[in-house]
């Protein structure tokens, strides 16, 4: 039976660790943290992560980066995004032969505008195999009590892609789809991150499910929007990793960045609501990326440019709210027609 190493003992990286070992794979889950690895050894938890949640036998935790990739063919990369380049370039100093990354965290990087599967190929060279994204409606938490659950994989490579959607598939609660369009599927699962910190700011002011809905339904236009002009396929946010990521991450108390956004509307500073949650908000170096991208390509999103202006300028959340709602009159078709047409070009 194939092992597998996943880099990343948080709550994400510990329920696919937990779908791996129901799937019959011997899992080395790598964590930088001496205690939580021991833990993990052997109370058979994760307490901070997924707390009451009890880990299969198949799990074995790992604290020595270059003990867990040894012999390794296939490696499941859950760190965050601002992590990604560090932990990579010493996955790189403990390997001689190439390796299967399935990249799992959902985010942009500022400045440089790169995907997640963009920054593994450029920091692991030749020692990448394949790179696989996996991306969709998935709280970890859900994931752990085994609850229904769909996601997609994405590659350049759909052999590879498939592969991995055999790895994954567990027919009683994991369901995994592939999609040939790896800049949408990734675009889809970093922008909706944007969108929910949004909601969570509506649903901290006390507005209603009229100002979420809107929120969602125009967050998804913004997202199409900048997805096909980097050369997405509009479809693939109707899918699971577009309107599907965006209602589950939008909606749910479980989303990391509703959470964080639901504290801005009720007043909290963003440093007091990072520090706060203990865990990163991917969303908010999304934003920064997204709206550095949208500026350098002239698309229009504007719950983003406001969202920027609230993390990063100070701009009170109520203010902020008032300012989309007082813009200029559009026509609606208007705007969905020219994202389709700005996608045949």
């Amino acid at each position: 039976m194939e092992q597998i190493t996943v880099l990343g003992a948080g709550s994400w990286g510990t329920a696919l660790s937990i779908v791996l070992a129901d799937n019959k794979y011997l899992v080395r889950l790598w964590g930088h943290r001496s205690e939580q690895i021991e833990e993990i050894n052997t109370k058979r938890t994760n307490e901070k992560y997924l707390p009451g949640i009890q880990l299969p036998e198949g799990i074995v935790g790992y604290d020595d980066l270059c003990r867990a990739l040894d012999h390794i063919q296939t490696v499941v990369l859950a760190v965050p995004t601002k992590a990604i380049r560090e932990v990579l370039r010493k996955v790189g100093n403990c390997i001689h032969e190439p390796i299967t990354i399935v990249a799992v965290s959902k985010g942009i990087e500022p400045d440089t505008h790169k995907r997640v599967s963009e920054i593994i190929e450029e920091e692991m060279g030749e020692l990448l195999q394949d790179v696989v994204v996996l991306s969709g409606p998935s709280h970890a938490e859900e994931v752990s009590l085994r609850h229904p659950t769909t996601v997609t994989v994405s590659s350049k490579n759909m052999k590879a892609a498939e592969r991995i959607q055999d790895l994954f598939m567990n027919h009683q609660y994991f369901r995994v789809y592939t999609n040939p369009d790896l800049i949408g599927v990734e675009l889809g699962g970093a922008l909706k991150n944007i969108i929910a910190l949004a909601a969570g700011i509506t649903d901290g002011l006390g507005y209603g499910d009229n100002a979420k809905a809107a929120l969602i339904t125009r967050g998804l236009a913004e997202i199409a929007r900048l997805g096909c002009a980097l050369g997405a396929n509009p479809l693939t946010f109707a899918g699971l990793t577009g309107v599907g990521d965006l209602i589950v991450t939008c909606t749910s108390v479980h989303s990391r960045n509703w959470r964080a956004g639901h504290m801005l509307g009720k007043g909290k500073k963003l440093d007091e609501v990072l520090e706060s949650m203990g865990m990163v908000v991917e969303g908010v170096r999304t934003t920064k990326a997204a709206y550095q991208l949208a500026k350098k390509l002239g698309v229009k999103m504007p719950i983003t440019e406001v969202l920027y202006e609230v993390l990063f300028d100070g701009k009170d959340p109520k203010d902020a709210v008032d300012s989309l709602m007082s813009r200029g009159k559009t026509q609606e078709m208007d705007d969905l027609m020219n994202i389709l047409t700005e996608s045949q070009q």
